[in-house]
């Protein structure tokens, strides 16, 4: 069963350029944290990597993640998403602009000229199943 974000998580989401830390589950068990951006989908959150990194490879093998947003202005305040992951490359280039123009008001290719080198880009879907904090 979904968790629902609350109104306050999702008006921070939508309005703010609040970075999120990814923690999945490395082969050995232990846990493997990313920073990223984020975006939002009705109650779902969406980060984006690339094909063959740490956290791309965990979550295809281990789709159970965790998303805490902790904005830098309230220190005090967060919200643990608890949920399981899908992936997919459909919408992969779109998503990344996206997020880089929430971020650095740029496209992606603008912010970061190597972008070219990457790898085929992946969105990460976060569909959450506990949604804890004080946002």
């Amino acid at each position: 069963m979904s968790a629902v974000l609350s109104d306050d998580l999702k008006k921070l989401l939508d309005d703010t350029p609040v970075f999120a830390t990814v923690a999945t589950v490395q082969p050995d068990g232990s846990p493997q944290l990313s920073v990223t951006w984020v975006a939002r989908d009705g109650d779902d959150l969406l980060i984006s990597t690339t094909v063959g990194r740490r956290k791309e490879k965990n979550l295809r093998r281990d789709p159970r993640v965790t998303v805490m947003i902790n904005p830098h202005n309230a220190p005090y305040t967060y919200a643990e998403v608890r949920g399981s992951a899908t992936l997919s490359t459909e919408g992969g280039a779109e998503l990344i602009d996206e997020l880089a123009r929430k971020y650095t008001g740029k496209d992606y290719a603008d912010f970061n000229p190597a972008a070219a080198q990457d790898a085929p880009r992946v969105v990460v879907r976060v569909t959450p199943r506990k949604v804890v904090g004080s946002i």
